[in-house]
């Protein structure tokens, strides 16, 4: 359309689309589709697109970047009498709402973003297109849908995997021996609210290249943040628990690698009467392992810019408990985001 007041498109190739966005703590990482502009980032905006929905991932509790009401094209050029109409999950108009933050440009941010604001946000940009000449007035109408997404940090736990040599198998010092082993560890991490769950063992005979015979005891343990009062903490500290949380879990992996790397010293003096159980040199190996709350997955396919967060669960999927994929109701009846089970 010819005129000073027109609108050159560009070609699909030079437009810069963002995919998908994810915002935690205040920071927003961009995961683009064909290009990336990385004014996105610094001005914590995401732009729409009209041949297709952007995704966008918002930390719980924290606020949404800004959802600009047009593509990055168009808000490099002058727009002729804007108006935005902002329609939320629920169908409604968003001018007014109280958790939103609506700007006369058409910028909306979702503050305080809760599991259940979770949805497709769509705005209708009406503009004018003015021809030089005659003064022409064209009314252009694009449309601009956002699905946003809460989502949480995975809670992380570590299995530790490590072995001892010992005289025999059937020794009942073995069984006193891995139990006293897990109480140490556990008070050496007990000031980080963290603990050791889970401790088991097996015994078995070894054959060695020399044609010997030893036995060794194969121990393996949860580092876990998960005390009993860790939930009515939780409670209290909503914003940042799983934060704190991850940061003390991970504190308590390192202070455990410590004390296997001086195990020699501590098992002399722990275990002055069982001169018969030592540690096997080297054989120490700890293993992030991940979980996401009730109503929560993760999900490679779906939500590839997001792999490693917990996105909340969509409708007609469910989890139950701490697993990290969200399940698939059997008939529709989860309608909501972040449902924990299927009615």
């Amino acid at each position: 359309m010819a005129g000073g007041g027109g609108r050159t498109r560009c070609p699909p190739g030079a437009l810069l689309g963002v995919v998908a966005v994810v915002v935690a703590a205040g920071w927003v990482r961009a995961e683009p589709k064909e290009e990336q502009s990385v004014d996105l980032i610094g001005k914590n905006e995401v732009y729409g697109d009209t041949r297709h929905e952007v995704n966008v991932y918002v930390k719980v509790f924290t606020n949404s970047p800004f959802l600009v009401c047009m593509d990055l094209a168009l808000s490099q050029e002058r727009v002729i009498d804007p108006n935005y109409l902002w329609i939320g999950p629920d169908g409604r108009d968003l001018q007014g709402q109280g958790y939103v933050n609506l700007t006369e440009s058409g910028k909306l941010m979702v503050m305080g973003f809760m599991v259940s604001m979770s949805g497709a946000y769509t705005c209708t940009l009406s503009h004018k297109v003015v021809e030089t000449t005659t003064q022409e007035e064209t009314e252009i109408v694009e449309a601009y849908k956002f699905m946003v997404y809460a989502y949480r940090e995975a809670d992380h736990a570590y299995q530790v995997s490590v072995r001892f040599s010992t005289v025999h198998c059937r020794l009942k010092i073995n069984d006193l021996f891995v139990d006293k082993l897990a109480k140490i560890l556990s008070s050496t991490i007990s000031y980080l609210n963290c603990h050791i769950t889970e401790s088991s063992y097996k015994c078995h005979s070894i054959r060695t290249p020399k044609n010997s015979l030893q036995y060794e005891l194969f121990v393996n343990f949860l580092v876990n943040p998960f005390l009993p009062e860790w939930e009515e903490f939780c409670h209290k500290d909503p914003y940042d628990c799983e934060d704190v949380t991850n940061r003390k879990v991970q504190q308590a992996a390192e202070r455990i690698g410590k004390f296997f790397h001086q195990l020699r010293h501590d098992l002399k003096h722990e275990f002055p009467t069982v001169p018969t159980i030592h540690y096997v040199d080297n054989s120490f190996s700890m293993t992030p392992i991940d979980s996401c709350r009730p109503g929560f997955g993760k999900n490679h396919h779906t939500h590839q810019n997001c792999a490693s967060c917990c996105v909340v669960c969509g409708p007609g999927t469910y989890s139950p408990n701490n697993e990290v994929t969200c399940r698939t109701c059997a008939s529709p009846q989860a309608r909501m985001y972040g449902a924990k089970s299927c009615y």
